[in-house]
């Protein structure tokens, strides 16, 4: 049973046809990222702004880039006021304390960050990243000041939307009604991701509204809001059709980030 057949067209608040979804999609800001992951020293990425800002200018989009911890201040000052914002790639929920290796909201701020991936695949798979930490950590972001991008994921498309449900009502649960619209919301399709065969377009556009009709479940008025990213093997390619789905506001770009010719196609194509 795919996502859909749980929730439904019907699921999305007030449909109304795709012209009207179309319509609540040009109030949203489309929003572009490109997670860095563990790539790119210091130079490297200086370098890399140098190259990709001028190619950036007449975007319509947001754009953020998420380095490495150690380049964070150093993209900061790099970008400047050149309508990049710098996002980090995690952060502990606590603002200071005895956890070794961690790295709080007010030190991001500190630094001039303004935003922050919480709950990405890999930081779930690998590093242990739990709901009970990420219930946590996205108010903890909005309380900061920070921009969060919560991830979600499903590793089971056949499965029905069980997961993406437990995620988002586990993961949402310490966001006040009144800021829910303000929490990014960035999916990844976990079935597809490494097995060679890359979500569709309608398979996103499938799974981003039932993150939508999710999000209305608590409110509508979120719900028409609310940004929802994919995740999922962005490329320059396949970025025109996919970003022009109604319930896509963006994505959350991986390998194709790190070279500035493809990141540059992807936000003109946003």
């Amino acid at each position: 049973m795919a996502i859909m057949d749980c929730v439904g067209r019907a699921g999305v608040p007030d449909a109304g046809g795709d012209d009207l979804l179309l319509l609540r999609k040009a109030m949203r800001t489309a929003l572009i990222v490109g997670n860095w992951k563990m790539h790119k020293l210091i130079a490297e990425a200086v370098a890399f702004t140098a190259d990709v800002l001028p190619r950036l200018s007449g975007t319509r989009a947001e754009i953020a880039l998420a380095p490495a911890f150690t380049a964070l201040g150093p993209l900061v000052q790099a970008v400047g006021g050149a309508g990049v914002a710098i996002y980090a790639q995690n952060m502990h929920e606590a603002p200071f304390g005895p956890f070794t290796g961690e790295v709080s909201a007010p030190m991001l701020v500190e630094l001039g960050v303004a935003g922050v991936i919480l709950g990405h695949s890999e930081r779930r798979r690998l590093f242990g990243e739990t709901d009970r930490a990420l219930r946590q950590k996205v108010p903890a972001a909005l309380r900061a000041g920070l921009q969060p991008i919560l991830c979600v994921g499903q590793s089971d498309r056949s499965g029905g939307g069980h997961e993406l449900r437990q995620q988002l009502q586990e993961d949402l649960a310490g966001v006040d009604e009144e800021q829910l619209a303000d929490v990014v919301i960035a999916y990844e399709p976990l079935w597809a991701i490494g097995t060679g065969t890359a979500a569709t377009c309608a398979q996103a556009q499938e799974a981003s509204a039932f993150v939508r009709a999710l999000v209305a479940e608590r409110s509508p008025a979120a719900a028409e809001r609310i940004r929802i990213l994919y995740g999922g093997c962005v490329t320059p390619a396949a970025s025109g059709e996919l970003l022009a789905q109604p319930d896509v506001d963006g994505a959350l770009v991986a390998d194709a980030s790190l070279d500035p010719v493809s990141f540059a196609a992807i936000v003109a194509a946003a």
